[in-house]
């Protein structure tokens, strides 16, 4: 059964008009989420990633660094997100040689009175977009999967971590 019933939606007012949620009575704590996603593609462009030959350079660096700015850019992003003044984003990318792939591990961490959660999600987004920008002209077809949060550590409602 849902839980909707018992949390309602935080970013809609009683009359249903969408705000940003106020949270200044929240006490500043320290808070972290890791997100991951995966972008899957032909053998031929997972080649070109791992030997680093692309044409347009380094592709998982150029990557990391999309993932970190767009972190820092979230609240620019997501209309009802909070601004959030990151103390650590490390966007790590695993290269996946039986499947074709590359998996985008972003973790975000800040101390505040709101969580990082769509920092870690963007910054997860960004990171395999721009794989799949920086590689389209080899390969149309690649696809993202499975972006979706970890793990989330802080604030009121304490440690939660994604069932298997």
């Amino acid at each position: 059964m849902s839980d909707i019933s018992i949390n309602p939606l935080t970013h809609f007012d009683n009359e249903g008009q969408a705000h940003m949620v106020d949270v200044a009575a929240k006490n500043d704590s320290h808070r972290v989420a890791r997100a991951t996603g995966s972008i899957f593609m032909q053998p031929a462009t997972f080649t070109l990633i791992a030997s680093g030959s692309a044409k347009k350079g380094d592709v998982i660096g150029i990557a990391r660094i999309a993932a970190i700015q767009a972190a820092k850019r979230t609240a620019d992003l997501i209309p009802l997100c909070h601004p959030i003044a990151l103390t650590r984003v490390a966007a790590e990318f695993e290269l996946d040689s039986e499947r074709h792939a590359v998996h985008c591990f972003v973790t975000a961490e800040c101390t505040g009175k709101t969580g990082v959660e769509m920092e870690a999600l963007t910054a997860t987004s960004a990171g395999l977009l721009t794989i799949y920008d920086m590689c389209k002209a080899v390969d149309r077809g690649m696809h993202i999967e499975g972006v979706r949060l970890l793990e989330k550590l802080g604030g009121k409602s304490g440690h939660w971590r994604a069932a298997v």
